[in-house]
């Protein structure tokens, strides 16, 4: 079931939050699943420090950034006054990058390409950070979006362990935004379970309760908590 953000509560609210997490609770109770399976990640990207408050205040710890200069501009002064906070970087990784967001991120949803790997590893072994690492599969091989393709993807998780040593936990998708999202949801969650993965990053404000139909165990929601941006 898709989830209905069109009733009264206002984004960018307690209730809002509140509202999201039903939907959750919802959607794994008609999965069969427990609420504890799933992580919520609230997208606070574009959003100062003055809109994320009120939500880390109502218990969200879990928050994902697209970029790793605008996550290193306003959460370093956010996690010293509130060190529970867990950061998630769900945004393309610039392989130039890689040292600040090992330094910076919990995890990192976007490793797609034998340069952010070889970045990384230097990083991991640096810095003694262990980030934990998904995939990203560009399901619906769309050109300008980053990714790996699917059929390539059983290689490239191959090598991201054996060439490069790295821990991968899991798979990152978004699929096209004008076709149904549930195949998509599907491919990934297939090719997670061949490769012996755990983790699903399926999901956002519009679908997550179908991400969490097809085993997402991380959705990342946005508008549905802080607004349009």
């Amino acid at each position: 079931m898709t989830p209905d953000h069109s009733s009264a509560v206002t984004p960018h609210s307690p209730s809002a939050l509140a509202q999201v997490e039903a939907e959750i609770a919802r959607a794994c109770a008609e999965a069969g699943r427990d609420r504890a399976s799933v992580t919520l990640i609230a997208v606070s990207k574009t959003f100062g420090a003055e809109r994320i408050v009120p939500t880390i205040e109502a218990g969200q710890c879990v928050f994902g950034e697209n970029r790793v200069q605008e996550a290193k501009a306003k959460w370093p002064g956010l996690t010293a006054s509130y060190p529970d906070i867990v950061l998630h970087l769900i945004g393309p990784l610039q392989s130039n990058k890689a040292k600040e967001a090992v330094a910076l991120f919990h995890a990192i949803h976007s490793v797609d390409r034998p340069s952010v790997c070889q970045a990384l590893a230097k990083e991991i072994e640096s810095q003694k950070k262990h980030p934990e690492l998904f995939v990203q599969i560009n399901t619906g091989e769309e050109p300008q979006k980053a990714g790996v393709a699917p059929a390539q993807a059983d290689a490239f998780i191959a090598s991201c362990r054996k060439d490069y040593g790295l821990t991968i936990s899991g798979l990152m998708c978004i699929p096209p935004m004008n076709e149904a999202p549930a195949p998509h949801f599907a491919l990934t969650a297939k090719i997670a379970m061949r490769n012996g993965l755990q983790k699903l990053s399926m999901g956002m404000s519009a679908d997550f309760a179908v991400a969490i139909k097809f085993g997402a165990t991380h959705v990342r929601v946005g508008s549905a908590i802080f607004g349009h941006r």
